[in-house]
């Protein structure tokens, strides 16, 4: 790992006490801090001025998610390393940071020694989740995001604008193919995802509850 004071970081809350607390860990243990943001598009602009080492980043925050600005930055290949930092633990979550190859994710109950940590593993090109995430969760996660990755170019267009609740009818308007088009690919998508078709509406309650994974392919 390099030097403390050779690695930049910009870190972003909208919570005054817990940026503060964060800034004054970080400086107080020699590492060096370039920007404080209170919102999701003054973390994307400094992290696009400054591309610092590390972005630590809160995902609930005004004008910007902590994931959106992930997206966009990525978008502009950045070659920062991102971690969020949440209260959140619930598997939607996880699966968002998983699609966006987001390289940590800890509680915000962690310690100041796991985000050090986690800082190291980072640099190291190592993923890194809170010890605090079930293996079992992690592992579910990750086996739902292959199945996704396998869908073909056109199924993933697809199980977008499912996800958005549009109607095989609807899709085939705006894709300018034939619903019957629409209704093979839907057929694919369920057997891909190995989703259980009790319904006509299997795919798009599963798309739907999934929508903001989706969101990220």
């Amino acid at each position: 790992m390099p030097e403390r004071r050779n690695i930049s970081i910009v870190i972003a809350d909208d919570h005054p006490m817990i940026l503060k607390g964060l800034n004054d860990e970080l400086t107080t243990n020699g590492y060096n801090v370039v920007g404080q943001a209170a919102n999701g598009m003054q973390a994307l602009e400094m992290i696009l001025t400054y591309n610092p080492t590390i972005a630590l980043l809160d995902i609930d925050m005004p004008i910007l998610t902590g994931f959106e600005v992930i997206k966009m930055a990525k978008e502009k290949q950045v070659g920062t390393k991102f971690v969020v930092l949440s209260f959140h633990k619930e598997n939607e979550y996880i699966s968002q940071a998983k699609a966006l190859q987001i390289n940590g994710y800890l509680l915000k109950e962690d310690s100041f020694c796991e985000i050090e940590s986690c800082i190291k593993n980072v640099l190291d090109d190592q993923i890194c989740f809170s010890k605090s995430f079930e293996p079992a969760s992690l592992q579910t996660v990750s086996e739902e995001l292959k199945k996704i990755k396998h869908l073909t170019a056109s199924e993933k267009t697809i199980l977008k604008l499912v996800a958005q609740q549009m109607s095989s009818n609807e899709i085939a308007e705006a894709l300018f193919i034939s619903t019957r088009t629409v209704e093979k690919h839907r057929s694919n998508i369920i057997t891909k995802l190995d989703i259980e078709n009790t319904t006509t509406n299997s795919l798009t309650n599963w798309a739907y509850h999934h929508k903001n994974v989706i969101k990220q392919l």
